[in-house]
């Protein structure tokens, strides 16, 4: 039991059990670790998604049932699997079992925090932008074949993706740590992405917005000497393993 929860008990226990006792407390939103408010600002960044019936929503719209016709059996356990599996061993798979995050405390911890930053991030920029998922805007979108497997999302949660978000920012810090193999890791990072249109639970202008929030949410990371700290710890783990130069 964590401190929190121990705590959480006890002050049950010294009150004796109030009215209250049957309300859960509300949890907190999680919190930056490195960044004040305002200093990734999803409307300064992003430009707002087309209006629900829009004719650029339209567009979009037709484009998911395009992919979802010629998407192929192995395309589409590819994206499940993607919708499954939302930390940096999605995008570090191309190496296989060489980046074992296991064997590298540093490179685990800076992933981590990356992965917190990102969530944080598209979060609030989900919030702000209250964009429609696509099986909302179209109901034929939702259904077995299209979603089967996939992670279809809250409502009004679409723009920018939380999923691609994590997967540029993951991919962006990898070639960062990793510069000889940076094309192959930021094709794996467009590819993650694209599974979400594979899904059907995603539009192209909320993968492209959370292209645009992932890169600007790492170089504005990158400023900060903690997190700078930690990629260089993570850096100099990984070239005494031989995996980065």
């Amino acid at each position: 039991m964590n401190r929190f929860a121990l705590a959480l008990g006890l002050s049950f226990v010294l009150v004796g059990g109030s009215a209250n006792a049957q309300e859960k407390p509300a949890k907190s939103a999680p919190a930056s670790k490195f960044l004040q408010p305002g200093e990734v600002d999803a409307l300064l960044l992003l430009a707002p998604p087309p209006a629900d019936g829009s004719a650029a929503a339209a567009a979009e719209i037709a484009e998911l049932h395009s992919i979802a016709q010629s998407r192929t059996p192995e395309r589409l356990a590819r994206a499940q699997h993607d919708a499954e599996v939302e930390d940096v061993t999605a995008i570090a798979d191309v190496f296989g079992p060489v980046l074992n995050l296991e064997r590298y405390p540093k490179t685990a911890t800076l992933f981590a925090d990356l992965r917190n930053e990102d969530s944080v991030a598209a979060k609030a920029a989900k919030k702000i932008f209250k964009r429609s998922r696509p099986w909302e805007a179209d109901p034929s979108l939702n259904t077995g074949s299209h979603l089967e497997g996939c992670d279809k999302g809250e409502p009004k949660t679409s723009y920018p993706s939380g999923h691609a978000t994590m997967g540029w920012s993951a991919g962006e810090m990898l070639a960062n740590l990793m510069p000889g193999n940076a094309q192959i890791i930021l094709a794996r990072a467009d590819d993650y992405a694209e599974s979400r249109l594979v899904c059907g639970v995603h539009y192209r202008r909320d993968i492209e917005a959370s292209h645009a929030l992932a890169t600007a949410l790492v170089a504005k990371l990158m400023t900060k000497p903690e997190f700078a700290r930690e990629v260089e710890e993570a850096r100099a783990e990984l070239t005494a393993a031989h995996i980065a130069p």
